[in-house]
């Protein structure tokens, strides 16, 4: 009853990881087994390796937390080298998110990508990539997303991919329909909605940002209402475009709830500081919910709340 399609991929269970929160390959898999979620969306990486932003990087704020990490990694060379094989060895689905700081460079990760997994004998580990075009803690450009024609050609350079894409936006726009839209139409399977909410977080004693970048993107619990809006705001929109619900997801109720608005799956990340093991209990959770109401598919939740809802029980 969990399986659910996000386009042409199929899941075993709509719950993943979400980037950035879960490491480069199977370091949850000492908290749980791998194979019981969806899929582990592996950090950003770009087709270099690339130092982040100066410390201090992380800072708790009520509900969540503000980061400015600065997408750190080691390169698509290294992942494939390294964390695609301990992946494959618990039997993990994989998600890969790739970024860069120009058209070109995301490009080139896709075109690493493409060699690599294609000499790879963990090659089927991997269903998708999800392209981030929505972090912002990078200095040298604006949020890739908040460009419409912007974000459609670096999806456009990434089809070479023979995986499914999924286009990662930000909820720091007025546009995110129209980025969504033009997204799909460049070649963009799905979307993953959303990324953090951008915000400044200043010192009491210093009067200064508490981090090392100044400002960084706010997750956790906090954001959730936002995702939900901007869930439902596309699910309305591009009623035939799947979407993977992402922010503030803490319990089951929250992923049914980003489901509810559209979602065809949900990943959950901040909450994963706070437990390694969230992930696996906010899977069980959704399936829980799922049967209490009365549902024997959980993929059945998608889009209801623009259906009527749940039926009376």
């Amino acid at each position: 009853m969990s399986r659910v399609r996000v386009g042409s991929v199929e899941l075993t269970h709509p719950v993943m990881t979400a980037s950035g929160t879960a490491g480069h390959g199977a370091e949850l898999a000492a908290y749980g087994e791998l194979n019981s979620i969806g899929a582990v969306v592996v950090k950003s990486i770009a087709s270099f390796e690339w130092a982040g932003n100066p410390a201090p990087r992380v800072h708790p704020i009520p509900q969540g937390m503000i980061n400015a990490v600065g997408l750190q990694g080691l390169g698509v060379q290294h992942w494939i080298e390294h964390d695609l094989p301990a992946m494959a060895a618990v039997n993990a689905t994989a998600v890969v998110s790739i970024w860069g700081r120009s058209v070109d460079e995301y490009q080139q990760a896709a075109q690493l990508l493409q060699d690599g997994l294609s000499s790879s004998p963990h090659r089927s580990t991997v269903v998708a990539v999800e392209v981030n075009l929505s972090c912002p803690n990078m200095h040298g450009h604006g949020i890739f997303a908040h460009d419409i024609n912007m974000s459609a050609e670096v999806i456009a350079v990434c089809a070479g991919l023979e995986l499914p894409l999924w286009a990662k936006l930000s909820p720091n726009t007025d546009q995110v329909v129209a980025v969504a839209q033009t997204v799909h139409e460049a070649g963009a399977e799905a979307v993953t909605l959303i990324n953090t909410v951008v915000g400044m977080v200043l010192d009491p004693e210093t009067g200064r940002p508490v981090l090392g970048n100044g400002g960084g993107g706010i997750s956790g619990r906090a954001i959730h209402p936002v995702a939900v809006r901007t869930v439902f705001d596309v699910h309305a929109a591009i009623p035939e475009l799947p979407i993977i619900g992402v922010g503030g997801v803490t319990s089951g109720w929250e992923a049914a709830e980003l489901m509810l608005a559209g979602a065809s799956a949900v990943q959950v990340g901040t909450a994963t500081f706070a437990d390694p093991r969230a992930c696996f209990k906010i899977a069980g959770e959704l399936s829980e919910w799922a049967t209490r109401h009365g549902l024997t598919e959980v993929a059945s939740l998608t889009g209801l709340a623009h259906r009527g809802g749940l039926s009376p029980s």
